[in-house]
């Protein structure tokens, strides 16, 4: 599926001029049609899906209990 300039940008929360900078600096591979460019929205799986497993092993980093330092009960 090929979105536009906007519909990329709202699809990533990004804005227009970056998605366009992005494609300047074919950092986002799009196909220019003579009116305007066409992004293929599959590339973007992987990027998303490695994002989503980022966040989530962020969250059980967070979320361990942090282990009581063992100093403390040393009574010497």
């Amino acid at each position: 599926m090929y979105l536009t300039i906007k519909e990329t940008s709202k699809y990533l929360g990004l804005n227009e001029q970056t998605v366009q900078k992005l494609i300047n600096d074919n950092r986002i591979r799009a196909v220019d049609d003579g009116e305007q460019f066409l992004i293929n929205k599959d590339q973007f799986t992987t990027h998303l899906d490695q994002l989503e497993k980022y966040k989530e092993r962020i969250q059980e980093i967070l979320n361990e209990p942090i282990p009581e330092d063992i100093d403390i009960k040393d009574e010497d």
